[in-house]
């Protein structure tokens, strides 16, 4: 029996490799941008990452923006610096102009079989603030658009970063307490604060779990900000001790903003 017990775990990894073989050969992995075949599941192959720009070291310290020119040490961009916003760091995988494509059928066409390759991509470029982080809270939909939609995809990516980091995932400790008219149609970063303004909170229930917990505040795309920021205050009002922002996506240019 005890040879049994020490024999199984071998075993059941092989018919797991064999059985991954298997599929394999049926149904060759694809690339998640083009449906050309890749060396394994979940990836881009060489020309779809070669045309997606990942978002380098080479950004803003505090909003994430890529920046033009490659500077020593820890830099904050121009508006950061003239305006410093709500949460502490922002990160994000790519830019956004480079992986439209990718982002919207995620959104809007659920393709939620795209979400293991983003949480480990949300991993690598998120990695410092993973570090540093206790809790992953994702932005929320306000109920009337979760209704339509049938999923949330920051709640989505959210969890799916909780498990391959090991962080505590708070899924519901934000509400949207109002319906706010969609951010893709306001390009002004005034226009996009005011929409946002007030309209979430943290649910009483999750208040103690917030408490002096550093939160890593994940959605789909950051164009100006503004919900992010909107999100940060609140969280910070219920007393998170700091509020980091994680994106797959950063708009870098006003007329890229998405269609939502």
């Amino acid at each position: 029996m005890g040879a049994l017990h020490t024999l199984l775990p071998a075993v059941l990894a092989s018919l797991r490799r064999a059985g991954t073989a298997l599929s394999d050969a049926l149904f060759p992995p694809q690339c998640l941008a083009c449906r050309a075949e890749t060396g394994s599941a979940a990836a881009l192959c060489t020309a779809c990452w070669e045309a997606t720009d990942f978002i380098d070291a080479n950004a803003c310290n505090r909003c994430g923006l890529p920046l033009e020119a490659s500077f020593l040490g820890e830099t904050d961009c121009a508006a950061c610096i003239a305006r410093p916003p709500a949460f502490s760091r922002a990160r994000a995988v790519f830019r956004y102009d480079t992986a439209r494509d990718l982002v919207l059928r995620f959104k809007h066409a659920d393709r939620t079989d795209y979400t293991p390759a983003f949480a480990a991509w949300l991993a690598r470029a998120g990695a410092d603030l993973i570090a540093s982080a206790d809790v992953v809270v994702p932005v929320p939909l306000h109920r009337w658009r979760l209704l339509r939609r049938r999923y949330n995809q920051a709640a989505v990516l959210a969890n799916a970063l909780a498990r391959t980091s090991g962080l505590t995932p708070l899924p519901n400790a934000l509400i949207r307490t109002r319906p706010t008219p969609s951010q893709g149609a306001m390009v002004s970063a005034r226009a996009r604060r005011r929409n946002v303004l007030g309209a979430f909170a943290v649910t009483p229930r999750t208040k103690t779990k917030l408490a002096g917990q550093r939160v890593i505040l994940v959605d789909d795309v950051m164009t100006t900000g503004a919900t992010l920021e909107a999100c940060a205050r609140a969280l910070t009002r219920a007393g998170a001790a700091e509020v980091m922002a994680l994106t797959l996506a950063r708009v870098v240019r006003p007329e890229e903003a998405p269609i939502f």
